[in-house]
């Protein structure tokens, strides 16, 4: 019998972002003229997009609506072959984000829930992984107390052999502890930014913050992002690896640790080594914070030109 390969699965909320590019951020009270704008389909589906462009089966876990940016997501969705299986909800549209870039490609968000907060026990109970498929969810999973319980008690509850993999994000000091505790404890992948892994660990030393973060028995790995200079990688095994980036002219980078993400966890369930798994992200990363828009990942084969091209590292 032939191996089925394995699926995605995705907790992390979708939602539609409105993305402005500034020169600078107005002051309390002041006015911006933006020089583009798009409105497009970000959260979380610049995960799932990343993974789908690598080949990955992909499914989101999550409550599309009613409305004009439902309507957007979902056929965003299934543009890539997304499964979507939920009911929408019948009275609400999905959440937006105002995303504000500026020059230097760095984006601040103002975010305004919707359907998305509308994930029930019974909606999750209809989704089983198998053995060997993956589920992605990040810390906006966790944060909003309208699923945050939800989500953690089905975390917790999967069998051994589905593999987990948690970004806590941006707000992971928000979550509180009785959620992210047993998310933390069945995580197998932690994918995260160095602030985010100091805050997590209590650390600031980088030994300090990877022995802390792999304390957890059964976790398989941390990857921790580190912008241009690429990303360090730490298996259970006791490797440590920083793996380089590469030199890039930035232009946006809404959605590049997404599109990090999304990429190691598809050449993972490849069956990639988590070395090739992490330098095919900052490849990936690299490209995409080159385009506009937070679901810019590229496809594998772009990766891999770029990859075959002896791109300049930045070490």
């Amino acid at each position: 019998m032939s191996r089925v390969a394995p699926r995605l699965f995705n907790l992390d909320t979708v939602m539609v972002d409105v993305v402005m590019r500034v020169v600078a951020l107005p002051t309390r009270g002041g006015d911006s003229l933006a020089s583009s704008h798009v409105v497009t389909t970000g959260g979380g589906f610049n995960v799932m997009s990343a993974a789908a462009r690598q080949g990955m089966d992909v499914t989101y876990v999550g409550r599309l609506g009613r409305g004009a940016f439902s309507d957007l997501a979902r056929a965003d969705l299934a543009t890539l072959a997304i499964d979507s299986p939920l009911a929408p909800a019948s009275e609400l549209d999905v959440g937006f984000c105002v995303v504000l870039v500026d020059e230097s490609g760095e984006r601040t968000f103002v975010t305004a829930p919707g359907a998305e907060l509308t994930l029930s026990s019974a909606d999750l109970d209809t989704v089983a992984p198998h053995e060997g498929d993956y589920v992605f969810l990040s810390g906006y999973s966790l944060v909003y107390p309208e699923i945050g319980p939800v989500v953690a008690a089905w975390i917790a509850g999967l069998a051994p052999g589905v593999v987990v993999a948690f970004d806590p994000a941006p707000r992971v000091l928000d979550i509180d502890a009785s959620i992210l505790d047993p998310v933390l404890a069945r995580t197998d992948w932690l994918l995260l930014n160095t602030v985010e892994a100091m805050a997590l660990s209590g650390e600031e030393e980088m030994g300090d913050v990877i022995e802390v973060l792999l304390t957890v028995s059964g976790r398989r790995g941390i990857v921790i992002h580190a912008d241009e200079r690429g990303c360090v990688l730490a298996t259970r095994e006791g490797d440590v690896h920083e793996v380089a980036g590469f030199a890039i002219k930035v232009i946006d980078t809404n959605g590049a640790g997404d599109t990090h993400d999304g990429v190691v966890l598809a050449e993972l369930s490849r069956g990639s080594s988590a070395l090739e798994a992490a330098t095919r992200a900052n490849a990936a990363a690299a490209l995409a914070v080159e385009r506009v828009g937070p679901a810019t990942c590229p496809t594998r084969e772009e990766i891999t030109a770029f990859l075959a091209g002896s791109p300049r590292r930045t070490d």
